[in-house]
């Protein structure tokens, strides 16, 4: 009987610790007060900053832009002029400069002038090939900022999600050694310690799972930011819900201003139409505008007694082959349905991803107000009511580790679609082209 009476001492200390533990980590893990401590914005400002500073695609979208930009000036100008020297009607017999009045030395300086407008269509297209490249350029500054944040954010939910497992395998570890010592003093079941013993491998698994996840997560923001693939960061506990209070056909209003490839691709299709005029200029001539001199020699006989001759003229190029300039324009016109054509597909996806992260949004926000006022109270609740029955022998354990999942499921559930609400917040500044803020949605109304 003394061994027994142990048995069941102990077994009560076990039992009282591992109900406290529990209910300090249903605690822990419930809800944030409002949702309202510090999200890590410094941080993440921070590395949005160290991004678009450091990463090499968007350094090589500027480096195209620059390029491009200073293609402007050549399409613009005029060909080099041409200077040639030429010796004219030597005797081949001796090459003597005095036998012949014809013989001479002349210099010649020319300069090509295209037909008028050519070289403004020229500029023209530079210029548009310029600004397109301006557009992506500033586009991908914009998916830059989202995908940084869009990592960021899946960073937060995979800790939150590892801290809250690896808090339950501790807790299941409390339940497993309860459990044996329930069934050793006879007083408990061996499907309680083997469900227990199962729920915990479960939550072994999920926790590989997630720490791989991580790991990938973080690889891939180091390489945004042109780290190392090692490099680590310290997430928030939790994260403020940012308010997006513009209709969604506001937000596609707001779109077609200001998100930069609508105007990269109004650019690229004038950029066409230049192309389009310079290839109908091409119907008519060039002109060459050239002058000489010629140095003479006195020679015996000679009218002008040696002196020297100038020489002015013009020429043109023949347009006569009219099938390869008909085939140009008609390829200008290609590339303006082309375009026209991206745009609209452009404009469609734009729409589309609109739409989709703002439903998106929305359900991701009633979803963390369901879980923060009803769906994780209610399940605390009902785990602190399962402990306290436990405790006094009203439920079976199975119910109890059944409420104690479901609570994991639904905490785990609450940074997930908190995560995934700011990642939409993330993608909808990206797809409109500005962040979401009131002050600049009262900006752009103002318009």
């Amino acid at each position: 009987m003394k061994l027994n009476r142990d048995w069941i001492i102990g077994l009560l200390v076990a039992l009282l610790m591992v109900l406290n533990s529990a209910q300090a980590i249903a605690r822990e893990n419930v809800l944030p007060q409002a949702i309202a401590a510090e999200n890590g914005s410094g941080q993440l400002s921070a590395l949005v900053a160290e991004a678009l500073a450091n990463n090499p695609d968007l350094k090589s979208a500027e480096a195209r832009w620059e390029m491009a930009k200073h293609q402007i000036i050549p399409a613009r100008s005029l060909d080099d002029p041409r200077l040639s020297f030429a010796l004219s009607n030597y005797p081949i017999d001796d090459l003597s400069g005095d036998v012949t009045p014809m013989t001479g030395k002349e210099i010649q300086l020319s300069q090509m002038f295209p037909f008028p407008g050519k070289l403004a269509a020229k500029e023209a297209m530079a210029e548009q090939q310029a600004a397109w490249y301006r557009g992506v350029y500033e586009d991908a500054r914009g998916l830059l900022v989202q995908q940084v944040k869009d990592a960021w954010y899946r960073l937060y939910f995979q800790q939150r999600a590892i801290d809250i497992t690896r808090q339950n395998i501790t807790l299941l570890r409390d339940f497993i050694r309860l459990t044996e010592t329930r069934y050793e003093v006879g007083i408990g079941l061996q499907q309680d310690v083997l469900k227990a013993q199962v729920e915990r491998s479960k939550l072994l698994d999920k926790l590989f799972n997630l720490e791989q996840q991580r790991t990938t997560v973080l690889a891939e923001l180091n390489r945004l930011l042109n780290r190392p693939a090692s490099g680590l960061f310290e997430t928030p506990e939790t994260l403020t819900l940012t308010s997006v209070d513009s209709s969604l056909q506001t937000l596609v209003g707001i779109s077609r201003s200001q998100r930069p490839l609508f105007n990269a691709y109004q650019a690229m299709i004038d950029r066409y139409q230049a192309q389009r005029k310079l290839a109908k200029l091409n119907h008519y001539p060039d002109f060459n505008l050239f002058a000489g001199y010629r140095l003479r020699e006195e020679v015996a006989g000679d009218p002008a007694e040696g002196s020297d001759f100038v020489s002015a003229g013009i020429s043109i190029n023949i347009p006569l082959w009219q099938g390869k300039r008909r085939a140009a324009v008609s390829e200008a016109d290609s590339a303006l349905r082309m375009a026209q054509n991206q745009l609209d597909n452009f404009r469609n996806r734009v729409d589309f991803v609109i739409a989709d992260q703002y439903a998106q949004l929305e359900k991701n926000h009633h979803l963390v107000e369901l879980f923060q006022t009803g769906i994780i109270p209610q399940a605390e609740q009902s785990f602190e009511a399962g402990l306290t029955a436990y405790q006094v022998g009203d439920a079976d354990f199975l119910n109890l580790l059944d409420s104690l999942m479901t609570l994991y499921r639904y905490q785990i559930d609450f940074h997930r679609a908190l995560s995934d609400h700011e990642r939409s917040v993330a993608q909808l500044e990206a797809a409109v082209g500005q962040g979401l803020g009131k002050e600049l949605q009262a900006q752009y109304l103002k318009q």
